[in-house]
C-alpha cells in the first residue's frame, strides 16, 4: 500500500489578475519525510508555486487546481483554515532573511512567537525553548536572542529564519532558495545545517534552487520547472545523469560550462 502524501499538489494554476498563467497545471506530491527539488530559471514559476501551497500568492494572483496538506484543501481556503497549517503542517524559509525578519523586533521575540502561538509555551518555558531554538541552529549565546536583525550576519540572520520556521515542529519544511543571498563558505555551513536539522527531525522537504549542485545533495526526487509548467521529474542520478528533456539537457550543460569555468584547472 502506498504511503499517504503529505502534500499533494494536482492541476495547480496561478493567475494575475489580468488572466496571465505564471503556472499552468503544476502536479507532484511528497510524502512523509522525502526530499523533493523544485528547478528551473528564474521566472520558471517556482516561488509562485511554493508560494500558493499555504496560501501566501501575492495580491492580484489567484490559484485553481487542488492542494492537499496534510488533507486539508488550502486552495480558495479561508486564513482561518490556513493560519493552524502555517507551523505545524508546513513552514517557509525564504530567500532574503533581512527582508523576511520583522527589523523593528528583536530575534529572540521573533522566534518566541510560534512558539506561543502554536505550543502555548510561556514564562520561563518559553525563555528556555527559544534558547534551546538558537542552539539548534548553532547560535548560542544569549547576546543573539536580544539582537536586531540588522546588527546579524548574513548567516546569522538565516539561521534564525531556520529557527523560525522550525519552532512550530513542521511537517513539511519549503526551502525556498535559502542560500542565494549569501556567499559560499556560508552557504554551504547553512545548507549542512538544513540537512541536519531535515534528517533529524524526519520532516519533509521541498527545496527550491536553480543551483543543480545543491538541488541534487538535498533531495531524493526532482521537478523540473519551465515557464510555469513541469518539464521532467526523476531522481537526482536519473534527471541530472541522463535528462530526457531539452530544457533539462541545458541546465545540466550550463551547469557544467560554469563548473568548468570556475575551475579551469580541472582535467577530464
Amino acid at each position: 500500500m502506498s504511503q499517504t502524501p503529505l502534500l499533494s499538489v494536482t492541476g495547480l494554476d496561478v493567475r494575475t489578475a489580468a488572466g496571465a498563467a505564471l503556472v499552468a497545471d503544476v502536479s507532484f506530491r511528497i510524502a512523509p519525510g522525502e526530499r523533493l527539488g523544485l528547478i528551473g530559471e528564474s521566472g520558471s514559476g517556482k516561488s509562485v508555486t511554493s508560494l500558493a501551497l499555504t496560501g501566501l500568492l501575492a495580491p492580484g494572483l489567484s490559484a485553481s487546481g487542488s492542494v492537499l496538506l496534510t488533507g486539508t484543501e488550502t486552495i480558495g481556503a479561508t486564513e482561518a483554515t490556513l493560519r493552524p497549517l502555517r507551523g505545524p503542517a508546513a513552514s517557509v524559509v525564504f530567500q532574503e532573511p533581512l527582508t523576511a525578519l520583522d527589523p523593528l523586533m528583536r530575534v529572540g521575540t521573533q522566534i518566541a512567537e510560534p512558539l506561543r502561538r502554536h505550543l502555548a509555551l510561556r514564562g520561563a518555558t518559553l525563555d528556555r525553548a527559544v534558547a534551546a531554538a538558537l542552539a539548534e541552529v548553532s547560535l548560542p549565546e544569549p547576546r543573539i536572542a536580544r539582537a536586531y536583525p540588522h546588527e546579524l550576519s548574513g548567516g546569522q540572520r538565516q539561521r534564525i529564519a531556520i529557527a523560525i520556521a522550525l519552532a512550530a515542529q513542521p511537517q513539511l519544511l519549503i526551502a525556498d532558495e535559502p542560500t542565494t543571498a549569501l556567499d559560499v563558505t556560508v552557504q554551504a555551513e547553512v545548507l549542512d545545517l538544513l540537512d541536519r536539522l531535515v534528517r533529524e527531525r524526519g520532516m519533509a522537504l521541498l527545496f527550491i534552487s536553480h543551483d543543480l549542485a545543491v538541488v541534487s545533495r538535498m533531495v531524493d526526487r526532482i521537478v523540473v520547472m519551465r515557464h510555469g509548467r513541469v518539464v521532467e521529474t526523476g531522481r537526482p542520478e536519473q534527471v541530472l545523469g541522463a535528462p530526457s528533456h531539452e530544457y533539462t539537457r541545458t541546465l545540466v550543460a550550463s551547469a557544467r560550462a560554469l563548473d568548468a569555468a570556475l575551475d579551469p584547472g580541472e582535467t577530464r
